[in-house]
């Protein structure tokens, strides 16, 4: 992409004003999306994006430029704006860069830039009248596809020099129901760390018919009641709520600087005994992995939570510098245009105990919450609220019926606490997670679990 010899030059030329550390992040990125409505094809946007970030570190200083020139003179002349935010007295010789080789699980199969968008196009319409035709009340699906490949090379003044190519496939679903009286809406978004392949195996018959069982169903449900109950939560999108109110805490961007209610609690218990709290970059082609992270660190399984005790976090470059600690191949950005810092890849509450039936049987009088929506959540306290998209009432240990409008509200790491069951179902969720080093794929996931009491939020009065 960048010959090394040229790197080699930009790095010396950012430790000019007496940096201690520099690097050169190098992207090139193709991206695809087409959206469809009423079988149309109504948008279709090809793109390729380039660029170069350029960071110096000082100590706990940081400075960060970019560019799209990638000439040597381009280079030179956003090396030396990132050097000119750091101000020092030594001149650190960078090491000679070494090519490391990448090892990735993630493989490739049918690279999407090789394949025609009549293609694509005949799985979104596929998948289109498999939603469409679930039931008359459907009144309308919209289906969105996404592709990118994405070619990085990373290098810094410690001798790395690794490149890396990232291929992510996404399809959206989206149905809308209406009986004349009222509309409800269902959603599924499948994504995997793959080529056209992901499409080709997709079974849509699930996907598309769930997200209009999920607009039907929730048309005729009662409104979901108030108050304090056991909630059930199910699997894979139901990680959710711990990857925002508490996943978001155990990266060291918030740890580092105290701003998180997890600092300074390694070897504590933060969690029921029956939690186990994991993010893991290396699964195979998941929507959240990756071989190497953004600051050219190998991708790794790390334990943050075991049986209820914190065990680590989520740690990048330069706030593992203000923690003393290493990297945890944690650092990652949404392109050349923002410097990295931690976040999470595929973070997940592994497996428990439980079935999910042992789950259902074993709660008198509670709520269910089959997928979960959209939240908020504020990542210095935990606290959080989060809209369920499709719930039941559960009564003597067996499913009731669907409610609607049900929110759950609480706090992050007091939920972890009162989390009783873990089922043995774990799956993964794909999701899109916004953070300081803006948008990025990532996995959510859990098995089913149980939360002896949870605030829900709905109509007062309803039973």
């Amino acid at each position: 992409m960048i010959a090394k010899s040229i790197i080699e030059d930009v790095l010396t030329a950012a430790l000019q004003t007496g940096g201690d550390f520099a690097e050169v992040f190098a992207e090139d990125r193709f991206a695809n999306t087409l959206s469809l409505r009423e079988n149309k094809v109504e948008g279709s946007l090809s793109g390729r994006d380039f660029g170069i970030g350029i960071r110096v570190f000082k100590g706990f200083q940081s400075a960060y430029a970019y560019t799209t020139d990638g000439s040597k003179e381009g280079l030179l002349k956003a090396a030396y704006q990132a050097a000119a935010g750091i101000k020092g007295e030594r001149n650190i010789t960078a090491s000679p860069l070494v090519q490391e080789k990448i090892v990735s699980a993630h493989s490739i199969a049918t690279f999407p830039g090789e394949v025609e968008k009549q293609r694509k196009a005949d799985v979104m319409r596929k998948a289109y009248e498999i939603a469409k035709n679930y039931h008359s009340s459907i009144q309308q699906v919209g289906i969105r596809y996404l592709d990118e490949e994405q070619h990085v090379l990373i290098a810094n003044s410690e001798g790395k020099f690794v490149e890396d190519k990232r291929v992510r496939s996404r399809l959206s679903i989206q149905s809308i129901a209406s009986d004349g009286n009222g509309m409800q809406s269902g959603y599924y978004g499948p994504g995997a760390h793959q080529g056209f392949e992901f499409m080709e195996g997709l079974d849509l018959s699930h996907y598309a018919s769930e997200a209009s069982r999920i607009a039907v169903t929730m048309l005729g449900a009662d409104p979901c009641p108030s108050g304090k109950f056991p909630v059930i939560i199910d699997n894979e999108f139901g990680g959710v709520i711990f990857h925002e109110a508490c996943g978001h805490g155990l990266e060291a961007t918030s740890v580092a600087k105290g701003n998180s209610v997890f600092a300074d609690q390694i070897g504590e218990k933060v969690a029921s005994d029956v939690v186990t709290y994991i993010d893991d970059g290396t699964l195979a082609n998941e929507w959240g992995s990756l071989a190497i992270d953004d600051e050219g660190e190998a991708a790794r399984k790390n334990v943050l939570i075991e049986n209820g005790i914190l065990k680590g976090y989520l740690i990048d470059k330069l706030n593992g510098r203000r923690m003393g600690l290493p990297s945890t191949g944690s650092g990652r950005r949404q392109s050349y245009r923002f410097a990295p810092t931690s976040r999470m890849t595929n973070t997940y509450i592994a497996n428990g105990k439980s079935t999910p039936a042992e789950i259902i049987a074993n709660t008198e009088h509670g709520i269910y919450a089959k997928y979960m929506g959209g939240g908020q959540v504020n990542t210095t306290t935990g606290d959080y609220n989060f809209a369920v998209m499709e719930a039941y009432a559960v009564k003597d240990g067996k499913m009731g019926k669907p409610l609607r409008g049900a929110t759950l509200i609480g706090n992050g790491p007091e939920t972890l606490k009162l989390v009783d069951m873990v089922g043995n179902n774990l799956a993964h969720g794909a999701g899109m997670c916004g953070s300081l080093s803006g948008s990025l794929p990532v996995n959510v996931g859990q098995p089913m679990i149980r939360v002896s009491e949870m605030t829900v939020g709905g109509r007062k009065g309803e039973e």
